[in-house]
């Protein structure tokens, strides 16, 4: 029982059906840099499979990380007192071992795809834990976040084609950056007045939710502009696009949940509508390479 519980809490506390967040677009990277000249093809299960591992694992470790790093800030918010750290169902030695497994299991499986990808596990790891200092000193903390997940194509690019980082996997690294930059800015809307108190430097706490949101707002039209562009780098075809056109409705209505005097949806629109958008844009370039649509517009 005490294994399970265990198991319950640290899942809690690294939000394990979040990954959904990020594998999916591991995956387009992985699936465009095998597909990279050659049209359609599936990368081998040699990679998809320690490919998976290493973004639970580098996700567990961040997201673990982050909730010790936190957890002074986390006892005096409200809104996280209920989190497995604060309340004592997780020890502070515990979660430290935790990390250091997790930390040994993403290094191994970076091992099993290719020698660059074991080169790098350590800026990927020392990365993934910085982002989580960085509001007790610049606004921009939402963007140091939002690379990290941004890494998951060019991960997926690099797991595939070592020596070549393409082109496609780059622009999806600053449009993801961006995606979760923005949706960042808007949960973090919920914890203005708090983290003002507490001088973190959120950017609605560093320019008040109405101009945040306005901030969150261009953040992801910039995102949903270099979506699209990517695709068509990569040599993707109308269904891309068509998918990237409905990521662009899905964002505006993300931001029609919210204003500056009703927060409630927030966690509707956080968790639900960008889990979809992170799926969506696999499945649409996926699809793509598969059926070979057209791209009217280059061709």
């Amino acid at each position: 029982m005490s294994l399970l519980r265990d198991t319950a809490a640290v899942c809690r506390m690294i939000k394990i059906e979040h990954s959904v967040f990020a594998l999916p677009f591991a995956f387009t990277g992985a699936f465009l840099a095998q597909g990279a000249g050659q049209g359609w093809a599936v990368p081998s299960w040699r990679v998809l499979l320690p490919l998976t591992i290493a973004m639970v694992a580098v996700r567990s470790f961040a997201m673990g990380y982050n909730r010790l790093a936190d957890l002074d800030i986390d006892r005096l918010n409200p809104r996280t007192q209920g989190r497995p750290l604060v309340t004592g169902e997780l020890s502070t030695t515990f979660t430290k071992r935790f990390l250091f497994v997790c930390a040994v299991i993403f290094t191994a499986a970076c091992a099993a795809m290719n020698g660059t990808c074991l080169l790098l596990s350590p800026v990927a790891l020392a990365w993934s834990a910085f982002y989580s200092h960085t509001k007790r000193f610049t606004p921009l903390c939402h963007f140091a976040l939002g690379s990290v997940l941004g890494l998951a194509p060019i991960a997926g690019w690099l797991a595939v084609s070592p020596t070549h980082l393409g082109f496609p996997a780059v622009i999806l690294f600053f449009a993801v950056s961006l995606w979760v930059a923005g949706f960042d800015i808007l949960y973090a809307c919920q914890d203005a007045d708090f983290d003002r108190s507490q001088r973190l430097f959120s950017l609605p706490a560093h320019l008040g939710v109405p101009r945040a949101l306005f901030n969150a707002a261009a953040t992801h039209a910039a995102a949903a502009v270099l979506f699209p562009m990517a695709g068509a780098v990569a040599g993707l075809g109308l269904l891309f696009l068509v998918v990237t056109l409905v990521i662009g409705g899905v964002l505006v209505w993300e931001h029609k949940l919210i204003s500056a005097d009703d927060l409630s949806r927030i966690n509707v629109a956080f968790f639900t509508l960008n889990g979809v958008i992170a799926v969506f844009v696999f499945l649409g370039a996926w699809a793509d390479l598969a059926l070979g649509s057209p791209w009217f517009f280059f061709r």
